[in-house]
């Protein structure tokens, strides 16, 4: 009985090692073989590997190629993007007549190379080289390729691949996106070399570029970054009559990068890094909004660094000025005087640029740089030139014609270009500068002439000397705060405008006082908030608001007008906004109705522009510090405008946090790191706007709901209804057409994002207004900060606020907190 037991189980463990799933490796694949779903192909150094995947559904198996060694799984190529095998017994195998084909179940062939150079090859092998490159080639032979992956690439860029074009026969090989990140069927957006005109690279989305990586200049595209790139990488780009190829290589082997383009069109450089186990971004475009296409309009120059960061380039003037003034830039700039070839024009050098789009230039590559200025001078369309190559003290010429686009000051080391200009525009322009040169000569005449006579009378009169410093400081002091403020009002034309302040005249009341409309003298309908003298808001803090909004402009900003200080009394004077605040509709069941789906939508957006521009794009980086419902104001077109600066507070230079033992803003709004510690950076205004967008696409406060079921406030409330997989239950009671439900669940996923606990989890605002226009793949979010119950409470104890709040914002006065823990 023993023995039949023991033969049993030795039957039993033949079989289950017969029919157990065996996973070869494979270094060459020859016509008498084949692979199937548990067998791969793997490069001589172990570096890639190649087999069958699937995105978790079995039934659609791609026959693709990753690093061998790096987790989790990083997908670089995929044969068959477009037509998954739609089972699990898919097979890759080479023919007989030696090309690579792809099987399903049934025999049936899903992809093949149709290689037709392999007919003269006896012999023909399959390997997978080290650099990722899948090449059917001549068994006799390392360099005879019949077929290579390279020449067919999906989203990613790996060195040693070509982007190339055969200008004589084509076709044009680049890069094309996934549709998304579980589909890598061939997308909208592609990374390629535009051939038209002098060559560069860019990134569009269909017939659309969305950015330029700029031309090429002998040693890189001109909107790359340098001082980065050439140190890891040499760029090179073969450019004959027949054909233009791009491609790069590691300046050390043991550096693993790729380029990847997304499904929304972003492409990152992308570096393996050992100690961290992870890709570590080297470069991103878009970096900033002025990679945009175009995003100054035509004939003008983006700086990221200046404020605004659009500028028209001399000689010319916005085509549009209120919309240049409103920061719509898309209309771009055209000529105060037009060119006259006759009348001798001339050329104005800009430093240090991207060079514009080059889809309509001339180029030669023998012209010397003075030999460019005379071709364009001859043309009456030319309208700027640049070195071709910059190499060995430059070389070549390339001329514009008609308008400028799409130029923008390089982050690094950029290129000279020469911007051609009417005779009479460029003698002002001298002449500006003789008067400038002369001012600052009269200048140094001046103070020396000053300096001598202060040290002739400090001698004579060194007993008044403390008195005379005393007056000096004094009034150097006040022209300084004097130049700092905006428009200063007298005050009786401001009590007259308001009907002495009369309560008819009363649009709210916020936390440092009551809000007025006015109607001045020549009509003009104003806002004017006058300071409670018993709010927390003193005279700095007054100070602070003037100072920040004089020197503030943006569409999604409200504009201070100016100020008026008598005695104890200080008003700040705003464009009046005829729909006060965007808690009047979102929190009252008969206005909300005056806001549909596509309106809310839209109001997020400007505020997050609004914010973006206060964290990034002003001169200053500036934090508001009590973001709510309450202060952002709607004007006549229901367009947002944020509001209240009392508690702005500005970062220099690389300053990234601060803290304060002043804890101020209003519960609800403020992130834990600032309400606990006082710890407040850019990442508490992301906080805030979180919050405000959860409230507007429910209709709800967060400060005051409390979920009856599971008692917890609006954060809360949210996050559980996320976390089920039940978001649209938060969406207020409105109608709404099913194809924009998809769109408000990104926007309240975008909303968790920003309020998550920790911020460094949070997104900044750059990112945040790619999220919102669906440019960006969403992270998960994790758990919100103070979601835990209706009152939030800090630590259990509760904290009045000691004012109440009338009118639409009730609940919602910012408040101080000393002696933050």
């Amino acid at each position: 009985m023993e023995k039949h037991n023991k033969l049993i189980m030795l039957m039993v463990c033949t079989f289950l090692f017969c029919f157990m799933p065996t996973f070869s490796k494979l270094n060459t694949l020859t016509p008498n073989l084949f692979i199937q779903y548990n067998e791969t192909l793997v490069s001589a150094a172990g570096t890639f590997e190649a087999g069958f995947f699937n995105f978790g559904d079995p039934q659609r198996q791609y026959f693709g190629i990753w690093y061998k060694n790096i987790s989790p799984r990083t997908i670089v190529w995929v044969a068959n993007r477009n037509t998954p095998v739609q089972n699990s017994t898919a097979m890759l195998k080479l023919n007989d007549q030696g090309s690579l084909v792809i099987l399903d179940g049934s025999k049936g062939v899903i992809w093949n190379t149709n290689s037709s150079r392999i007919v003269a090859v006896k012999s023909v092998v399959v390997q997978l080289l080290d650099s990722g490159n899948l090449v059917v080639k001549d068994a006799d032979s390392t360099q005879n390729f019949l077929w290579e992956s390279f020449d067919y690439p999906g989203n990613t860029f790996l060195a040693g691949m070509k982007l190339k074009s055969n200008l004589v026969t084509g076709p044009y090989r680049y890069l094309t996106s996934w549709r998304n990140p579980d589909d890598p069927a061939e997308g909208e957006c592609s990374y390629k070399i535009d051939t038209h005109g002098f060559p560069q690279l860019l990134t569009a989305k269909g017939a659309i570029i969305l950015y330029r990586a700029g031309s090429w200049n002998g040693f890189l595209f001109t909107g790359v970054s340098w001082q980065r790139m050439h140190r890891v990488l040499n760029f090179s780009v073969m450019f004959t009559d027949k054909e233009i190829s791009y491609e790069y290589e590691t300046l050390n082997s043991s550096i693993i990068t790729r380029v990847v383009l997304d499904p929304n069109g972003l492409s990152q450089r992308l570096q393996w890094t050992d100690r961290t186990q992870n890709w570590e971004a080297l470069a991103n475009r878009p970096a900033d909004q002025c990679d945009a296409y175009a995003f100054c309009g035509i004939n003008s120059n983006c700086n990221i660094n200046d404020f605004p960061i659009c500028e028209c380039l001399e000689g010319f003037m916005p085509k549009f000025q209120p919309k240049w003034e409103s920061s719509d830039w898309s209309g771009g700039c055209v000529r105060k005087t037009h060119l006259n070839c006759l009348h001798g024009d001339g050329f104005l050098p800009y430093t240090n640029m991207k060079l514009p789009d080059t889809s309509a230039s001339w180029f030669d590559k023998t012209l010397s740089l003075e030999e460019c200025k005379t071709m364009c001078l001859k043309n009456c369309t030319c309208n700027a030139y640049a070195t071709l190559d910059i190499r060995d003290d430059g070389s070549g010429c390339i001329l514009w014609f008609h308008n400028i686009v799409d130029m923008r000051k390089h982050q690094d080391q950029g290129q000279d270009i020469y911007i051609r200009m009417a005779s009479s525009e460029l003698d002002h322009k001298k002449n500006k500068q003789k008067l400038k040169l002369a001012g600052t000569l009269a200048g140094v005449i001046a103070f020396t002439i000053g300096l001598i006579v202060l040290v002739l009378v400090t001698s004579a009169y060194k007993k008044k000397i403390g008195y005379i410093k005393k007056l000096f400081l004094w009034k150097h002091k006040k022209e300084k705060e004097d130049g700092e403020l905006a428009t200063i009002f007298d005050f009786s034309t401001i009590t007259n405008a308001t009907n002495n302040f009369s309560v008819r005249n009363k649009l709210g009341e916020g936390g440092f006082g009551p809000v007025y409309k006015a109607v001045l003298v020549d009509g003009q309908e104003i806002a004017v908030k006058r300071l409670s003298k018993t709010s927390g808001q003193g005279t700095e803090e007054f100070k602070n608001e003037v100072k920040l909004m004089a020197t503030l402009q943006h569409r999604n900003l409200v504009k201070l007008l100016g100020c008026s200080i008598q005695q104890d009394e200080k008003l700040l004077i705003y464009e009046f906004m005829p729909n006060r605040s965007l808690d009047c509709f979102i929190f009252d069941t008969t206005r909300s109705k005056l806001l549909d789906w596509t309106k809310r939508l839209e109001i997020i957006d400007g505020i997050a522009r609004g914010l973006l521009y206060l964290h990034q794009d002003s001169t200053l980086r500036i934090i508001h510090r009590d973001l709510k419902t309450s202060n952002i104001l709607l004007d006549i077109h229901m367009i947002p405008k944020i509001s209240d600066f009392g508690l702005a507070r500005s970062f220099m230079g690389d300053q990234a946090e601060a803290n304060t033992n002043r804890v101020m803003g209003t519960y609800g709004y403020m992130p834990p790191e600032y309400a606990v510690h006082g710890s407040f950076s850019i990442k508490s205004d992301v906080f805030s706007f979180g919050v405000v967008v959860l409230e507007i696409i429910s209709g709800r406060k967060n400060r005051g709901f409390c979920d009856p079921l599971h008692h917890r406030n609006l954060l809360g409330h949210a996050w559980r209804l996320w976390i089920e997989g039940r978001p649209e239950e938060l969406i207020a009671d409105m109608l709404y057409d099913e194809a924009i439900c998809s769109e408000i669940i990104r926007f309240i996923h975008v909303g968790l994002l920003c309020v998550q606990q920790k911020p460094e989890n949070r997104p900044n605002m750059s990112s945040v207004v790619f999220m919102l226009k669906g440019e960006k793949l969403l992270p998960k979010p994790s758990e919100p900060g103070f979601y835990g119950g209706s009152d939030n409470n800090i630590n259990n104890n509760t904290i009045s606020t000691g004012s109440s709040s009338k009118g639409c914002s009730v609940n919602e006065a910012s408040i101080s907190l000393l002696e933050a823990r």
